[in-house]
């Protein structure tokens, strides 16, 4: 017998029956209970019926709670799992976005705190290296440095811009064609204020500009030869210790043409009287074509003393003594053949100094000293053969043989080179004449010694008549001498052109300024063309028939001669009207002080309000 279950039938065990695996659900199909109502049959004491039927009868599914619970945990446990490890992804997402945002943070405030840091610093070293070149005209005023002080070419001061452009804060350095427009425009500035120039009054010559005008022709240069005249304060030694130089001097004209004589450079500076004035007096070399050209004046009332270059002078005292000496020509052609031996061998160093056959007296000491000295090498006595001394007498040709003349030149000219070196620096007065009097006892040769003695006393009259007896008198014409020899080496290329020299040697006189600079940038393009349109020039045509032979029987078309001309003009002249005083321009380096109406002086670099400055400096 079964044991009952507590629920008052027995416990129903059936096999085989159909259940339903869904959780917490039994299927119970009703089809399987016709009759009555199938809740009777579930009590013994209903209808009677076999367990079998009873089987038939009811369908309820038995679940096994074991199986349903396992499925339940595993996706319980699953979905706790996927929870935790969302929230550690979570948490860790959340870090990494704020460490992110932090980090970001930190890189734009550091980014920020460089760009600030290298400004400052940039700033400090602009400070400390000075201002920069903003401006174009203090870009201008440093070019024109380079090229008229620093005396470096066109294609050098472009590249030294361009290595600086970076420090001076310069966009683009000027190409080598700009800085030559530079100092051409700087050129017509200066002779457009040219005709504002004055001197300081001298009592004797009241009727004066105060100037005094130094004229010399230049030697034949390509096709044309070159005049020039600068002016000069006529009390120069009082105003400094130095001899004149061409920071001291300003360009009144400059001409070109194929050949000059008296009348033409009369013609000259007679246009030149009309805007000037008459000069203090002439200060010129003893060429013959100047001589008449004073003189051709005098006849027309314009005269003006003239003074004679002492440089000039010594030399032509020197070539009247010793050019027919029967010892000289032997001289020169010995010391000719001994540069020839010397050079290219181990004794290369002790070769002469080069002396140009025109105005050969001029440096012709030069050569005397080489010798004398080159002499004392070669001691009385014999000589080891192979020696170094054995050599040197080799090369010395015939050049023992002059001895003699050049004992004899070297003491005629040491003195007198004495004397130019203390009247150049000091001009001639009472005082320099007293020094060199006893340097002018020691010259051995009497027609020497009497020259030089009545040139002296003849210049000294010339003093008195101008009231510079006590002052110094300029005597020397060196700085026009300088401004050709500069004009022919600085700034030229392979053909040298007479007519591009002189659109430039204005600008050689005197020191630049920044207000020159200023008027360079005022001139325009068309000035400078009607200027620069007369000049033929030889590069250009060298270029255009090298380039285009065809075009070679282009240079027998007659083109004219080659006229270039800047003259001070009162057409052309600046608008300023103040009158530049050129004696104040020595106590200034950075260029000339003017006077206002009370007489003060003022620095070029400060005008008064309302008054421009003057585009002449030194």
């Amino acid at each position: 017998m079964l044991p009952g279950n507590g629920c008052g039938f027995h416990p129903i065990v059936c096999h085989h029956l159909s259940q339903s695996y869904a959780v917490n659900m039994t299927t119970v199909d009703r089809t399987h209970f016709p009759g009555p109502s199938c809740a009777g049959l579930l009590y013994p004491l209903g209808a009677a019926s076999s367990s079998r039927a009873i089987l038939h009868r009811l369908w309820r599914p038995v679940v096994m709670r074991e199986n349903v619970m396992s499925q339940l945990s595993k996706v319980r446990h699953s979905r706790t799992q996927w929870k935790h490890k969302a929230t550690q992804r979570a948490t860790a997402n959340r870090y990494w976005r704020k460490q992110l945002a932090r980090v970001k943070h930190e890189r734009d405030r550091t980014a920020t705190a460089l760009k600030e840091t290298q400004a400052r610093l940039r700033h400090l070293e602009a400070q400390s290296q000075g201002r920069a070149v903003q401006p174009k005209a203090e870009l201008i005023f440093l070019a024109l440095q380079l090229f008229l002080v620093a005396r470096i070419g066109f294609r050098a001061v472009s590249r030294v811009l361009s290595l600086l452009a970076v420090a001076l804060g310069i966009q683009q350095a000027p190409c080598p064609q700009t800085i030559i427009n530079w100092v051409t425009r700087l050129s017509i500035v200066r002779m457009q204020s040219a005709p504002m120039l004055k001197g300081a009054v001298l009592s004797q010559a009241p009727f004066s500009n105060g100037l005094i005008w130094l004229i010399d022709i230049s030697i034949a240069v390509g096709s044309g030869k070159i005049v020039a005249v600068l002016a000069l304060d006529a009390q120069h030694h009082r105003l400094t210790q130095a001899a004149p130089s061409l920071r001291e001097v300003r360009c009144l004209v400059v001409s070109v043409a194929v050949s000059w004589t008296g009348d033409t450079l009369a013609d000259l500076l007679k246009r030149l009287i009309a805007v000037m004035g008459r000069p203090v007096a002439y200060l010129k070399d003893a060429g013959s074509e100047l001589h008449k050209a004073i003189d051709v004046l005098e006849a027309q009332g314009l005269a003006s003393p003239a003074i004679d270059d002492i440089s000039h002078a010594v030399a032509n005292m020197l070539k009247r003594r010793y050019h027919d000496h029967p010892t000289f020509s032997t001289f020169v052609s010995a010391c000719g053949r001994v540069s020839g031996k010397l050079k290219h061998t181990l004794l290369a160093c002790l070769a002469p100094p080069s002396v140009h056959t025109k105005a050969r007296f001029m440096n012709v000491h030069r050569l005397v000293t080489w010798a004398d000295r080159l002499l004392q090498l070669s001691p009385a006595g014999g000589a080891k053969a192979g020696s170094i001394l054995a050599k040197l007498r080799a090369c010395l040709d015939t050049l023992p043989a002059c001895k003699a003349l050049i004992k004899q030149f070297r003491d005629d000219a040491l003195p007198l080179l004495a004397c130019q070196k203390l009247l150049k620096t000091h001009g001639l007065s009472h005082d320099t004449l007293a020094q060199c009097a006893p340097l002018i006892d020691t010259i051995p040769s009497q027609a020497v010694r009497r020259a030089f003695a009545g040139y002296l006393q003849y210049q000294l009259e010339t003093a008195k008549t101008l009231g510079l007896d006590h002052v110094g008198l300029p005597i020397s014409s060196d700085a026009i001498e300088s401004l050709f020899g500069v004009a022919k080496q600085h700034g030229i290329g392979e053909t040298h052109d007479a007519a591009r020299m002189a659109l430039r040697l204005p600008a050689f006189c005197g020191l630049p300024t920044r207000e020159e600079a200023e008027q360079v940038l005022a001139i325009s393009v068309a000035r400078q063309q009607e200027v620069t349109s007369q000049v033929i020039s030889l590069t250009k045509q060298r270029r255009e028939v090298l380039g285009h032979p065809e075009r070679l029987e282009r240079l027998s078309i007659a083109q004219g001669p080659p006229q270039v001309e800047l003259i001070a003009s009162p057409k052309n002249r600046s608008t300023h009207q103040n009158i530049v005083q050129l004696s104040t321009s020595y106590e200034e380096r950075y260029g000339p002080q003017l006077r206002n109406s009370a007489g003060y002086r003022l620095r070029a670099h400060a005008a008064s309000p309302g008054r421009r400055e003057t585009a002449l400096t030194s």
